[in-house]
């Protein structure tokens, strides 16, 4: 029994697969349980245009993407943290200050997003963090943490 499956599922394929398995697999387990739909010629078609539309969404993405990564590419940040006069900052430099950084500029980039390339932050200097915009689109940048 073909059937078009509508999210991953173990052993079996990924969401948008259409798959054969036994009849009995199909009509008592993954049809009730919503992972699966029927493959039937209008379910095709419908399936169909669907992975054509979300092509195209995806190119869109792609392009937006790598156009916001070629412009924050070695972009240099800078932030003002409270430190000791020897240079030891109070806490420590994270991601959450990176994207108000990078919201200051003009781009909103969430900071679950923003991986930062050294372990801990604790003295000032300049350090670089990766942003990932899609899958596989990432920009390098460089901030400088300076005394305020």
């Amino acid at each position: 029994m073909e059937i078009i499956l509508k999210q991953d599922v173990d052993k079996l394929g990924h969401k948008d697969d259409i798959v054969n398995v036994k009849p009995g697999y199909a009509r008592n387990y993954l049809i009730p349980q919503g992972m699966a739909i029927l493959a039937t010629a209008t379910a095709k078609k419908i399936h169909a245009e669907n992975l054509k539309q979300k092509a195209h969404k995806e190119t869109k993405l792609i392009s937006d993407a790598q156009a916001i990564a070629n412009k924050i590419e070695g972009m240099k940040l800078q932030i003002p943290t409270k430190t000791s006069s020897t240079g030891k900052i109070f806490g420590s430099v994270n991601t959450i200050m990176i994207a108000e950084a990078l919201i200051k500029e003009g781009y909103e980039i969430d900071r679950k997003n923003i991986t930062i390339k050294t372990d801990s932050i604790k003295e000032v200097g300049t350090y670089e963090a990766t942003v990932k915009l899609y899958k596989s689109i990432k920009a390098n940048i460089t901030f400088e943490v300076f005394s305020e």
